[in-house]
């Protein structure tokens, strides 16, 4: 059965900002709450429905890419939406939690106990020149993240003593309150959430059990990259919480502005300052390259912004081999002064195509 569209699923405009969409969302997502219709399996796939597109369309990217290329454009980017209700849980406590105008998940049932999380994504631009992302090159990157504290190993605890568990939320890291038909959770006010409590905390991470490192990576940028792509770094980026694997890092390419060449893809454009009489008689210049110049022979007659393409000598491809081309745009240069002899000539030249006329 083809999916709804996701506009129509919340009953907002294609054009709704983010708070109309929000709202949309948590007037229907309280409406057909698994925990407000127990047994109703109708009203579960209602929620799971509201809240994939609440996903989506809260999400700038995803929004993007739903709005071009539709729900195909989402599955070819990898998105799979939801794998049941408490996935949904996980997704969006933080809006759940409005319902009630405090921290807590509307969660049915019991308290969700602590599980592990991945650590985030971390993200650095480095600037590249033309040449080095034409070519590649390695750079490195000075990265700052927390890392297990060396003197406790992470534990937040002083060394020779361990964390304890808490004996408030006897190591679930949540405490439940209940709201009628709803149970209320909340993380733990005595361990922060955690589970445990340290007596004795670690001088150096003072109990959290983390510190800063000062780090540096090689990344190797291949050959052909292009602006505003990123070369994915697994388990360089910020560690997870409860056992969870690390994040990664990701490093963009920013090219920089070359003064000589403009990148068109895999292609060069370069621009050839030429006389008035070269263009006419025609001539053997000199253009620049990635690598240094090059003849390149210009007819006679030549126009104005005429170009000609020079075969390989462009950027290389990225995925395959080869490489673009150079493409030689030609600009007229016009003399500011002109001697006695210059002006007789073009006098005489500018007489005989008005009497040619």
């Amino acid at each position: 059965m083809p999916k709804r569209d996701y506009y129509e699923v919340l009953g907002v405009p294609r054009d709704a900002d983010a708070d109309t969409i929000k709202k949309a969302y948590r007037r229907a997502a309280l409406d057909c709450h698994p925990d407000r219709n127990p047994g109703d399996h109708t009203c579960e796939e209602r929620f799971k429905d509201v809240s994939e597109a609440y996903q989506v369309l809260s999400d700038p990217q995803k929004r993007e890419l739903y709005d071009h290329y539709g729900h195909d454009g989402l599955s070819g980017a990898g998105y799979t939406g939801f794998t049941g209700v408490e996935d949904i849980f996980d997704h969006f406590e933080d809006v759940f939690s409005d319902f009630f105008g405090f921290g807590g998940s509307f969660r049915r049932g019991r308290p969700r106990r602590q599980a592990p999380r991945p650590g985030r994504d971390i993200r650095k631009t480095v600037n590249l020149t033309l040449r080095e992302a034409a070519f590649g090159t390695t750079k490195t990157v000075h990265l700052g993240r927390p890392g297990p504290c060396p003197d406790c190993g992470g534990s937040g605890a002083r060394r020779g003593t361990s964390p304890e568990t808490c004996g408030t939320c006897r190591g679930r890291g949540q405490v439940a309150h209940s709201r009628g038909a709803f149970v209320l959770t909340t993380s733990c006010g005595d361990c922060g959430g955690t589970g445990v409590r340290i007596p004795e905390p670690c001088a150096r991470c003072e109990g959290g059990g983390q510190v800063l490192e000062e780090r540096e990576i090689e990344v190797a940028f291949p050959p052909g990259i292009d602006d505003g792509v990123s070369i994915r770094i697994l388990g360089e980026g910020s560690p997870g919480t409860m056992g969870g694997p690390p994040g990664n890092l990701l490093v963009t390419a920013g090219i920089e502005p070359d003064p000589v060449f403009k990148r068109d893809g895999d292609d060069l454009v370069v621009a050839l300052p030429l006389a008035f009489a070269r263009a006419a008689l025609g001539a053997t210049v000199r253009v620049p390259t990635l690598e240094g110049e090059t003849e390149l022979e210009i007819p006679p007659g030549t126009q104005p912004h005429e170009n000609f393409r020079l075969p390989g000598l462009g950027v290389p491809h990225l995925r395959g081999r080869g490489r673009g081309d150079l493409v030689v745009v030609v600009t007229l240069t016009v003399p500011r002064k002109l001697s006695r002899k210059q002006k007789k000539l073009l006098t005489t030249m500018l007489e005989e195509e008005e009497t040619e006329e």
